[in-house]
């Protein structure tokens, strides 16, 4: 897929499920039941024991059904390994302008993490497509993506922290063009009891409140 390609589908479904686990098998059991709730991207965290072979095995599951991003990525040598594993997008915590720099030489989508008004702007100029404000829900929620909204109403944002079923929407009115959702979706719990059919669940209800946004703020 190319960047473009890939940038659509982000923005078309409107979440981004970040998947960290305990392990390689329930990080592709976990993203199996996000594909059944009708989500096709997935973010799998490096902090996840053998992240890289994780990502290998979906690719070769699914190929071309889901969309695979690689998480909590440092440094562009990271980045590299992941994508030639199969990952199409990659999402940091921190700008690192390396790690857009290698991304972005091999037409991926990129996502640096940043916080403040100038590391938003300096990851937008260093050739992010979209920036992660992160930690989101520490400092305002939808009302710090409606604040950068105003001086940079030209970069795509995807907020991180503090995104749940009753926000999610919120952050989309605010001027989000997605949100990223970690533990609300995909919880420590949830992966121990071996209930994969809740996070399957929830994904739907991701999707239900996603569509409600949208249609009230096209008035539709």
């Amino acid at each position: 897929m190319t960047s473009k390609e890939i940038l659509a589908l982000i923005t078309e479904v409107g979440i981004v499920p970040v998947v960290r686990t305990a392990s390689a098998e329930s990080a592709m059991q976990a993203v199996e039941a996000i594909y059944k709730g009708g989500v096709r991207a997935a973010e799998i965290t490096m902090t996840v024991p053998g992240a890289i072979r994780a990502l290998e095995k979906l690719a070769d599951r699914f190929g071309s059904q889901i969309m695979l991003g690689a998480g909590t990525v440092l440094d562009p040598e990271t980045a590299r390994a992941c994508m030639l594993a199969g990952a199409q997008f990659f999402v940091t915590p921190s700008l690192r302008v390396s790690t857009i720099e290698m991304v972005k030489r091999y037409s991926k989508v990129i996502c640096p993490g940043a916080l403040t008004p100038t590391e938003v702007l300096t990851a937008w100029e260093a050739g992010a497509d979209i920036v992660k404000i992160f930690p989101c829900g520490n400092v305002g929620g939808a009302k710090y993506i409606k604040a950068l909204k105003g001086p940079f109403p030209q970069i795509e944002m995807i907020p991180t922290g503090g995104v749940n079923l009753e926000t999610a929407g919120e952050f989309l009115k605010a001027g989000a063009c997605a949100v990223a959702v970690g533990s609300e979706l995909v919880d420590a719990k949830t992966i121990k009891e071996g209930r994969f059919d809740i996070i399957e669940e929830r994904t739907r209800q991701y999707l239900a409140v996603i569509a409600k946004a949208r249609a009230e703020m096209t008035g539709k």
